[in-house]
C-alpha cells in the first residue's frame, strides 16, 4: 500500500468518546499512522449528563436525538468544545498535529437542515457531499496536519447542524477520493463482520459484493449489520477505495494489508 497518496479516514463512537481509558489507547493507535489521516468522532453520553445538569432534556425518536433551540446549543459547546478539544489536546501530546474543526469551519462541509416529513428531528443537517471543500482538507493533510472533526456542520445561513458521524465520515470519504486512495475505517464493538453472530473469531477479512450477496442469500449474516456494508458498498461505488469495519483495538492493523478487521472493496 503507497502511503504517498494514501488517505485513513477514521469513525469513532461514543463508546470511545465515554471511556477516558479507552480513547486514551485509542489516539495512543491512532498517532502512530504515518499516512494522511483524519478523525471523526460521535458524541457519546457526556451532552446528555451535561444537558441534564444545566436542565435541558434530551429527547429520542427511534434512538435519534430530537435537536431544538437549546439542544443545538448544548451539542455545540460539547461536541464541538469539550470533546474535540479535549481529543486534539491529546493528540497534541502524542506527536500528531491535529486541528479541531466542525463543518462550518472554512465552510467545509455544508449540509441542509432535514425536511420536515413525519418527523421534525429540529437542527439535524444531511450532508452535502458534492459541495464539501476537499481542496481545503488536501492543504492541512499536505501540511501534516491532522483534521478532527465534530459531529456538526452548518447550513450556510447561519445555523450550526447536528449530523450524524458516520454519515460525515463516508462523505469525507467520498469528496477526497479524488484525490487520495482512501481507507474509510468504521471503528465498531466487534472484531468486523462476524460469519456466525456467537462466534467472535468468525471474522470475514475480506469482502467483495459476490461474496456479500452469497451470504446474505445463505442468512449467514446478522441483520443489524447489513446497513453498515450497504452503505460501505454505496461508499465504494461513489469512489471510496476501501472501507474496513473493525475493533478499535485492531486500529494500526487495520491502516495495513495484514487487517484483523473486514475489508469491504
Amino acid at each position: 500500500m503507497d502511503t504517498n497518496d494514501q488517505l485513513f479516514i477514521i469513525k469513532i463512537g461514543g463508546n470511545i468518546i465515554d471511556d477516558p481509558a479507552a480513547l486514551e489507547a485509542f489516539l495512543t493507535d491512532f498517532s502512530k499512522i504515518k499516512a494522511a489521516k483524519i478523525l471523526v468522532h460521535g458524541g457519546g453520553k457526556i451532552a446528555t449528563k451535561i444537558g441534564a445538569q444545566l436542565g435541558i432534556e434530551s429527547n429520542y425518536v427511534d434512538g435519534r436525538r430530537i435537536t431544538d433551540d437549546a439542544t443545538i446549543d448544548l451539542v455545540t459547546m460539547v461536541y464541538g468544545g469539550l470533546a474535540n478539544k479535549k481529543i486534539v489536546a491529546q493528540l497534541q501530546a502524542l506527536g500528531t498535529d491535529a486541528i479541531g474543526l466542525t463543518g462550518a469551519d472554512a465552510n467545509i462541509i455544508p449540509a441542509k437542515k432535514r425536511p420536515v416529513k413525519t418527523i421534525d428531528y429540529g437542527w439535524v443537517g444531511d450532508v452535502e457531499t458534492a459541495n464539501i471543500r476537499a481542496e481545503t482538507l488536501s492543504f492541512f493533510l499536505e501540511n501534516t496536519i491532522t483534521p478532527v472533526f465534530a459531529p456538526l456542520t452548518h447550513d450556510n445561513s447561519g445555523h450550526i447542524l447536528n449530523t450524524n458521524a458516520d454519515t460525515i465520515a463516508a462523505s469525507l470519504a467520498v469528496a477526497l477520493s479524488g484525490r487520495f486512495n482512501v481507507r474509510l475505517i468504521y471503528c465498531f464493538e466487534k472484531k468486523g463482520v462476524l460469519e456466525d453472530v456467537n462466534n467472535d473469531a468468525s471474522v470475514i477479512r475480506r469482502l467483495d459484493r459476490n461474496y456479500y450477496q452469497q451470504l446474505k442469500e445463505e442468512k449467514k449474516l446478522f441483520e443489524g449489520i447489513l446497513p453498515k456494508i450497504d452503505n460501505a458498498f454505496a461508499a465504494i461505488d461513489a469512489g471510496v477505495f476501501q472501507v474496513l469495519i473493525g475493533h478499535a483495538r485492531d486500529l494500526v492493523k487495520n491502516t495495513t494489508d495484514n487487517n484483523e478487521g473486514t475489508l469491504i472493496f
